[in-house]
């Protein structure tokens, strides 16, 4: 998908409000990969990508904004956090494991894909076997009188199998008797190799069971089996790993927390500078060893992010702040900001909590003064207590719909409207009280 940057910022306005700057900033950075590929291999090699580090309290849409972009572009995207890793030598996850989770969401990304190109051959697996068990072949030597007959049984089963009519039989289906993959993607390759003897030893003598269940969930089974069956695993994996390292996207979260403040007293803090310092290599380019095979970092997108609220980004080594050359701010969110939150996205949580109750056959409504009065309170709390951004809208209306939701049965086939002061009813006496505001909202 060769989007513009002005399209792409476009898609991201339905899903996240604001942040123009950060928008901006990565709709330029994918783009340049899309140049990057229209270019002689010779000078391909020599484009570096511009890797950001975005700068801002949680909840103002740093993770939203790269989730949804590699969502939209079908890019491999994880996202990892850095204080959980350890500098090499000590217990704890290396840093080159996020390259190998990539790698396997990657592997699973371009797995779906392949599943939906093959998805009419799938069916067609899935339909056959399930309906030889309900009705088995003729014999061979059946006339010609009795196959016009079964041909008939056989397209009036295959219209109700469609339709779904069969799907509470029962039948019997073999399945293997295993223990799964039982590996571990995010450890090094020496130990995967290892897990992996393991798993084909104690599974080299699997046999298959016969099973009973319903029609339903043996097109489940069934297509998991096909999809095995019928997948090219050494083309997912080329096609996997080429997307890996020309379009694979790590967002590195929590990053201040790796950063040694002046402030602390002391400028050497050995884990937090090792794992700065193994971070290094693999932002730079390296090549990296996975259970599918090499990968070179040489052109991931890196993107960092942080609050930067007990350090600042100089507070990183020197040469690591050189590898993320592209700087933005998020704004705090206003109160007006929330407001648009809760009513302009796409999937809006407010649409959220009405199709919800509409499962239970109740019509939620919001008056505009009660949307108002939650943007308020949210943005309220958020400056007495800590701020967590538009994540305090969950827990607002979450109070509010409290009552509704746990009596939803009751009000089946009615219509609710949430009004201003039922929001001040359910919320005013816990905002006051900044204790219970700690702890409630």
């Amino acid at each position: 998908m060769n989007l513009t940057p002005k399209e792409i910022v476009k898609y991201l306005d339905e899903y996240i409000i604001g942040q123009k700057d950060a928008k901006k900033a990565i709709a330029i950075a994918l783009r340049n990969r899309y140049r990057r590929m229209q270019l002689p291999k010779e000078m391909q090699d020599e484009i570096m990508p511009k890797n950001i580090l975005m700068i801002g309290s949680t909840g103002v849409g740093k993770t939203e904004i790269a989730r949804r972009l590699a969502k939209m572009l079908s890019l491999p995207f994880v996202k990892v956090e850095a204080s959980k890793y350890t500098e090499v030598g000590f217990v704890g996850r290396d840093v080159e494991s996020m390259i190998r989770d990539l790698v396997a969401a990657s592997i699973n990304l371009v797995k779906k894909e392949h599943k939906e190109k093959n998805k009419e051959a799938i069916e067609k697996y899935v339909q056959k076997k399930i309906l030889e068990k309900l009705l088995p072949p003729l014999p061979k030597g059946a006339t010609a009188e009795k196959r016009a007959d079964y041909d008939k049984s056989y397209e009036r089963m295959v219209e109700k199998f469609k339709r779904g009519d069969l799907d509470d039989l029962k039948i019997e289906i073999e399945v293997n008797k295993g223990l799964g993959d039982g590996v571990d993607n995010s450890l090094p390759p020496e130990i995967i190799k290892v897990q992996e003897s393991f798993v084909k030893i104690l599974g080299s003598g699997r046999e298959k069971i016969k099973k009973e269940v319903s029609v339903k969930e043996a097109k489940e089974i069934l297509k998991n089996e096909a999809s095995e069956t019928l997948l090219d695993m050494d083309a997912v994996k080329s096609e996997a790993l080429k997307r890996v390292e020309n379009g694979g996207i790590v967002f590195l979260d929590e990053i201040d927390k790796i950063a040694v403040s002046q402030k602390s007293g002391s400028r050497q803090d050995p884990s937090k500078e090792g794992v700065q310092r193994d971070l290094l290599p693999i932002v730079e380019g390296s090549t990296i060893n996975t259970k599918y095979g090499t990968v070179k970092s040489d052109h991931i997108l890196f993107i960092a992010a942080g609050a930067f609220h007990l350090s600042k980004p100089s507070d990183l080594i020197p040469e690591l702040q050189g590898r993320f050359p592209l700087r933005v701010e998020l704004n705090p969110l206003d109160e007006e900001i929330l407001y648009q939150i809760l009513t302009r996205p796409k999937n809006s949580l407010l649409k959220q909590y009405h199709a919800l109750l509409k499962t239970e056959g109740v019509e939620l409504e919001f008056e505009d003064d009660a949307i108002r009065a939650m943007a308020k309170i949210s943005h309220i709390t958020n400056e007495k207590t800590e701020d967590i951004g538009a994540r305090r809208l969950h827990t607002v209306i979450e109070k509010v719909l409290e009552e509704i939701s746990f009596e939803a049965d009751e009000h089946k086939g009615e219509k609710i409207t949430v009004t201003k002061e039922l929001v001040h009813e359910r919320l005013d006496e816990v905002v006051e009280d900044e204790e219970s505001s700690r702890y409630i909202l």
